[in-house]
């Protein structure tokens, strides 16, 4: 699908105002017996590394958003010391509706005035927090997750993730029984407002183009964006074609049935097959959530997160607004992409998965510039958090101004060390969180370890939002690559059957 430029009339019926209809409000406004009914919850961390998520039949109902609502309002205002508005988006998943509005009658029940931006990506929430007078934001999404999944993401008032501090106090609350099993224990319900403001997605767009104006001319490129089904199917094309590029759309109506099913960010076999097919300059595939992006070059090849730092901390580096040449990135950073870099005279500052990791490293030292392999990409020069679709403008951006093509830019970087990455189902949580602790597991890792020597690296880590366990084996050979790996998940399936045992 070929998008011309048509922005979104400011209305309640633009950008998908109407995915709540009244009629859900008063069926989900919860009484007060209801709102303090006890629910099961998991033994293990409800909070993970990004949020509460999990399938949403299971663990996120509309009764625990609720109460995780209420909870996480009396712990910030607190903290606050006042109760101010926060906002609240969400992507397409089938069950995002439901809980959005669960979630809103926590807020409010809680004395909050809820503004709801409707289907909108991860950032944009984000950012319009840090704009306002607001208490903070929330995001309801599973990101690059199935679509049985969701989840809820909590931003402070400058549209960081909560400190993990804060998360423990919302689950501490939540679970103390003195809260949940005793009206007296809370206080009465205030039923604050609940406000559809999709207008406000229009700042956000205008915030993302602003750097790129007035010489950010996209004009002459064509561009595929892989839209995932999910929370970018509004903006991003208009964030593209305003800037003069030609858009060509794929996955791009919202659909909670097939949001990153087959598709987006984990999956590029289409955006590269269209790529080529169209002949377009490059492509962008986002998550559910479009706060990742994968680029495609022109000749199909994948241009990952490794690659989006490294050409655009030339670019920042050429301008003297890279502090130190310094690039944060995680452990899963390719060796290859490390390497140049140093070769650049640049430094490269690994941290623990997970971009909350990245940002609070970056924010330690005064890093321009930090992200993950996924495509998760900071750069608090323009966004407050990782953003897909002003990533992607960026990338689109620099390719412009370098009068080459993306694939020439590629090409000319750096080659990656073969590298694969595994994952290996782990449904017991306890195994997953203490696999560090099995001796059998850390003989593998050693052995592994010392056969690749300075020629390759093992890493094995816990997912903080999915029940697996990730296995990654990065080496000079392909053949050394396939025989670590192998070994490595036997090692970890080994393992989990053990411990099931």
């Amino acid at each position: 699908m070929v998008i011309s430029s048509v922005r979104f009339q400011s209305s309640a019926q633009s950008v998908q105002a109407e995915t709540i209809p009244s009629r859900l409000v008063s069926q989900l406004q919860l009484s007060t017996s209801s709102l303090w009914k006890p629910l099961p919850l998991p033994s293990g961390r409800l909070f993970g590394t990004d949020g509460i998520r999990g399938c949403a039949d299971r663990l996120l109902t509309p009764a625990l958003a609720a109460q995780v609502g209420y909870c996480a309002g009396h712990v910030l205002v607190e903290a606050a010391g006042a109760a101010k508005p926060i906002l609240l988006g969400q992507d397409s998943r089938n069950s995002s509706d439901c809980l959005a509005i669960a979630l809103a009658a926590g807020l409010t029940a809680a004395g909050l005035d809820v503004l709801h931006l409707g289907l909108c990506p991860t950032p944009a929430v984000a950012y319009l927090t840090s704009t306002i007078d607001a208490l903070g934001g929330v995001m309801i999404s599973a990101s690059h997750n199935p679509p049985n999944d969701n989840g809820i993401k909590f931003f402070g008032s400058q549209g960081h993730k909560l400190p993990l501090s804060v998360q423990a106090t919302i689950e501490t609350m939540l679970r103390q029984s003195s809260y949940l099993g005793s009206n007296h224990s809370f206080p009465a319900p205030q039923w604050n407002r609940y406000s559809l403001c999709p207008e406000m997605l229009m700042n956000y767009l205008d915030a993302v183009h602003a750097p790129l104006l007035p010489h950010g001319s996209l004009s002459g490129l064509k561009v595929i964006l892989d839209l995932a089904w999910g929370a970018a199917v509004n903006l991003a094309p208009i964030a593209f074609t305003e800037l003069g590029a030609e858009v060509i759309c794929l996955h791009n109506q919202a659909d909670g049935d097939r949001i990153n099913v087959g598709c987006g960010s984990t999956h590029l076999s289409p955006l590269q097959a269209a790529v080529k097919s169209h002949g377009a300059d490059m492509g962008f595939a986002f998550d559910g959530d479009a706060d990742r992006v994968i680029a495609i070059d022109g000749q199909g090849r994948v241009v990952d997160g490794d690659y989006i730092l490294y050409l655009w901390g030339q670019a920042l580096k050429q301008q003297n607004a890279l502090p130190d040449n310094t690039i944060v990135a995680t452990v899963m950073s390719n060796l290859g992409f490390e390497r140049a870099w140093n070769q650049q005279g640049g430094t490269l500052t690994r941290t623990a998965v997970g971009d909350q990791y990245v940002h609070a490293e970056m924010m330690e030292h005064g890093a321009a510039l930090g992200g993950e392999q996924s495509g998760h990409i900071l750069c608090p020069r323009y966004s407050v958090s990782g953003d897909g679709m002003l990533t992607a403008l960026h990338v689109a951006n620099l390719v412009k101004q370098s009068g080459r093509s993306l694939s020439e830019l590629v090409t000319a970087s750096f080659e990656t060390y073969p590298q694969q990455l595994q994952n290996v189902r782990v449904e017991d949580a306890d195994c997953r969180r203490n696999w560090d602790n099995s001796e059998s597991l850390q003989r593998a890792i050693a052995q592994a370890e010392a056969d690749m020597g300075n020629q390759g690296r093992v890493l094995i880590r816990a997912s903080g939002t999915e029940p697996v366990i990730r296995v990654m084996v990065e080496a000079a050979t392909d053949e050394m690559v396939s025989h670590w790996t192998a070994y490595l998940v036997d090692a970890v399936k080994r393992y989990s059957d053990t411990a099931k045992a």
